[in-house]
């Protein structure tokens, strides 16, 4: 859900809204004050029980980062989880000059886009990879993202090192110190040999910290272990944080990813046990078509679009 709020700065005793119009200038009363803060707080409680929707930009794989965003505003999303994974999509990168970053914030900013999310994908079972991944969630952080989406081993790069569940967890607890600063949720994507809810739930449990939690893929669950997302997702669903709402076609292992609707998820059917659970988790959107990829610019802007029609049909505000 995208809107318009205000905020009260009271260095400078002057009200503005989140999209930094100014709304009321100086000076205003402290009985001003706490009215707007009363409203606020009503605000935020009703927000936070509104479910969020977006768009990854990991759905524009193999076009640059300028026409992704132009898709996605096009099509009305605001929402996005931008795409840092070496190997794969990269519109973001910790290696990027702060010129470059600046460039595409701005034009996010243009556009009415919010950097909800990052995929910072690396392998955490590797000590080694820890750093890049900090790498990552402090790039997030430079813009604004709430969540840091990851799976548990490479989801692209070749793995260097695998372990159990007990390992893995304790690699990921030494990243809890940076999410707790800077106030963002890892979500651990169903991915790869850890692509069933039982197996993220054995590792997000041992963690045991409300900062870490399971990006629920509902494609990967199907691809990588053959099960289907209707029934899986009970089997973990108030460890889930984030769901990528991605639809399947053709055989399980058949790399086929349309966008939602189009494929033979039940995704109302996902909503409705999320909602009985009292989980407001976000949804995000990923498309990775078929091995052929979007086929064009043109194409994949129509699959974006295609979602966006869905996620309104569904009754939701994108």
């Amino acid at each position: 859900m995208h809107y318009t709020g205000t905020c009260i700065d009271r260095s400078l005793n002057k009200c503005y809204s989140l999209d930094k119009k100014l709304v009321f200038c100086n000076p205003i009363s402290k009985s001003t004050e706490l009215i707007i803060n009363d409203f606020l707080l009503l605000v935020e409680r009703w927000c936070s029980k509104v479910r969020q929707v977006g768009i990854c930009s990991n759905d524009y794989h193999g076009f640059n980062t300028f026409d992704a965003l132009e898709g996605m505003a096009s099509a009305g999303f605001h929402n996005v989880e931008l795409s840092a994974t070496e190997g794969w999509t990269r519109h973001v990168s910790p290696q990027d000059s702060f010129e470059q970053l600046e460039t595409v914030r701005n034009k996010m900013d243009e556009l009415g886009l919010k950097p909800f999310s990052m995929a910072g994908h690396c392998n955490l079972m590797d000590p080694e990879r820890l750093k890049d991944f900090i790498l990552n969630i402090k790039l997030a952080h430079f813009f604004g993202c709430r969540y840091i989406v990851s799976s548990v081993g490479e989801a692209h790069l070749k793995e260097k090192v695998h372990t159990g569940s007990e390992k893995a967890a304790e690699n990921i607890k030494q990243l809890i110190p940076y999410l707790e600063k800077y106030n963002m949720k890892l979500s651990l994507e169903t991915h790869g040999v850890h692509a069933g809810g039982r197996q993220m739930m054995d590792i997000v449990t041992r963690v045991d910290s409300p900062f870490v939690g399971i990006a629920y893929d509902t494609a990967n669950v199907i691809f990588y272990s053959g099960l289907r997302p209707e029934q899986d997702i009970s089997t973990c669903i108030d460890y889930v944080n984030y769901i990528h709402m991605k639809d399947k076609s053709g055989a399980d292992k058949e790399w086929n990813f349309p966008a939602p609707g189009k494929g033979g998820i039940d995704f109302p059917a996902i909503i409705k046990m999320l909602d009985a659970a009292d989980n407001d988790c976000p949804l995000m959107v990923e498309i990775e078509y078929t091995e052929n990829g979007a086929g064009s610019l043109a194409q994949a802007d129509q699959a974006v679009r295609d979602a966006a029609e869905y996620l309104k049909g569904l009754g939701f505000t994108i």
